[in-house]
């Protein structure tokens, strides 16, 4: 059994460890607040955009079967490739501490991976970068420290660079991975396909407008693509900042609950072993009392 002293020296470090899990905790829930403002408010315009992409390839599709020239073949983003390299867009926090998060995103990347096995990764936060180089994994490219607040101009080269990577044939389609942010203690790993762009194939007509292009459709859908592509992005980047606060959050809170668990078991032990050593000196003293009567 361990001496008093061990004892003692254990539950302050315990003590000093829930101090320091409680601080990171309170720092995260300030922050965590602004992160998920920021990531609810930019998915209406996410959501938005994507409809009015697929509502302008419809209308192109719709022009070429009516046997007009349709040009959405040509536009590079919209080229429909075999897919024989695929591009994978990671997106991982750039601290630890933070539960299962980054675990849960490794799981969803590497089962990417192992379904395409010639895939060339970008890696978007350091906890991501260091695992696949650790796997041998090909990196064409790693962007760190966006911040806890990421502006839609850090995110920009990321989405210039991918963009770039189809356009010249590096990569036949890109999916990002990153955390849809649920709520507080829900964040899931989800898996979008970027590139190339393309309607979903089960979409409910809900279209009642009809529209008119100026200068034509293909004008707008050609300015419309590298943007979609951008603010996709730029959502995958902002869900993982809330994901991140808000799992460091209940991550150090339940630590900290496990250390006050942990200290009040100490404290147990540390009494039953004084109470031990109280009872063996008078058990010690009793005994010499006794001898020294006799």
């Amino acid at each position: 059994m361990a001496t008093l002293r061990q004892i003692q020296r254990r539950i302050r470090s315990v003590q000093s460890t829930a101090k320091t899990t409680r601080a990171l905790s309170l720092v995260a829930g300030s922050k965590m607040r602004r992160a998920q403002q920021m990531a609810l408010a930019h998915r209406p315009y996410a959501d938005a955009l994507y409809s009015m992409l697929v509502d302008v390839l419809d209308d192109i599709s719709a022009v070429s079967e009516a046997g007009a020239d349709g040009e959405e073949s040509q536009n590079p983003l919209l080229a429909k490739r075999e897919v024989k390299t695929a591009g994978l867009i990671l997106i991982t926090s750039d601290r630890g501490l933070a539960g299962g998060l980054n675990t849960n995103l490794f799981r969803a990347g590497g089962a990417f991976i192992t379904e395409n096995p010639n895939v060339k990764l970008i890696t978007v936060g350091r906890k991501g970068s260091d695992f696949f180089r650790r796997t041998r994994q090909e990196i064409i490219a790693t962007f760190m420290n966006l911040g806890d607040y990421p502006a839609y101009d850090d995110v920009r080269p990321i989405s210039k660079l991918v963009a770039d990577a189809y356009i010249n044939g590096e990569v036949d389609s890109v999916s990002i991975v990153y955390p849809r942010f649920i709520n507080t203690v829900i964040q899931r790993p989800e898996v979008l396909r970027l590139l190339p762009a393309e309607p979903p194939p089960e979409r409910e007509e809900s279209k009642t407008v009809e529209y008119i292009y100026e200068p034509d459709a293909n004008t707008v859908l050609a300015d419309l693509l590298p943007r979609y592509v951008e603010i996709q992005v730029y959502r995958a980047v902002l869900e993982m900042a809330a994901s991140y606060q808000s799992a460091q959050m209940v991550a150090m809170r339940n630590a900290t609950d496990a250390a006050q668990d942990l200290v009040q078991q100490l404290t147990l032990l540390r009494n039953k072993v004084r109470q031990e050593q109280i009872t063996k000196e008078l058990l010690d003293i009793t005994g010499g009392v006794e001898a020294l009567s006799k």
